[in-house]
């Protein structure tokens, strides 16, 4: 009788980690572990276990037992949960940036950023063809961030966040906002103006304290903070742009 679930250096392979030589290398210097157990050569691994590799848990998707995320033809689209304290550069002299914070092993990059000291979802590829679909500024994609302000915020300064704020020579668009708590709420934008959110609350009298992006379109944070994981083919047909499909939503 099959025993269940995959061999680990096929579970890593399929997983976009690395390649199943290089998994099989891994393994054998002790630098994978399975729920917390060093990962013996041949062991097989199910969708009920915890891989990591130097401490860094393999996050992925099971389909019928087996691992799925890889994508066909050599394109890579990642979700991370960015850490506060991580730069979205490409820059490796930069001690805390994203690539080496994650260590793919091929060559990607952010999709859009978030600052410094801001954490939550953020995307990462090879693919150029899907930066415009995320990014550009007339496709109306929702990017729904969690804020904590300094200072209890009243119904005036959310209807002012909603109704848009005037920053870098531009009004705003109107977005939604959600009181989550007396110094916290929700607001979900559909431009990315540089480090827009905190601009529109110093704008208005206050400052961000935490700032976390929960959702990019219909893709939402899943991760434990500093995880990252391949996404599906149809997460990824999710968020692209259909042509004709794009109109503003009506908030």
């Amino acid at each position: 009788m099959e025993q269940p679930g995959v061999r680990i250096n096929k579970f890593l392979g399929d997983s976009g980690h690395c390649s199943r030589r290089e998994a099989d290398r891994l393994v054998e210097q002790g630098r994978v572990r399975v729920n917390g157990v060093v990962a013996g050569m041949g062991q097989r691994v199910t969708a009920a276990d915890r891989v990591e590799v130097d401490g860094q848990w393999v996050a992925v998707r099971w389909e019928e037992g087996v691992p799925a995320g890889a994508q066909a033809g050599g394109r890579v689209v990642l979700a991370y949960h960015k850490p506060p304290g991580i730069v979205c550069t490409t820059d490796r002299s930069e001690p805390d940036n994203i690539l080496d914070a994650i260590g793919f092993p091929e060559r990607i990059y952010p999709i859009g950023r978030l600052d410094k000291m801001s954490e939550g979802l953020i995307l990462l590829t090879n693919d150029g063809s899907i930066v415009n679909d995320v990014l550009r500024a007339r496709h109306h994609q929702e990017k729904e961030y969690e804020v904590r302000v300094n200072r209890p915020c009243d119904d005036g300064f959310l209807q002012a966040m909603a109704n848009g704020v005037d920053i870098l020579d531009t009004r705003t668009r109107p977005c939604r906002v959600e009181r989550l708590g007396p110094d916290s709420f929700r607001i979900v934008l559909t431009q990315g103006l540089n480090r827009q959110i905190r601009r529109m609350c110093d704008a208005l009298g206050y400052h961000v304290v935490q700032l976390r992006r929960v959702r990019i379109k219909s893709l939402t944070l899943d991760l434990p903070r500093g995880a990252w994981r391949l996404l599906l083919p149809d997460e990824v047909r999710a968020l692209r742009i259909e042509p004709g499909a794009v109109s503003p939503p009506a908030y």
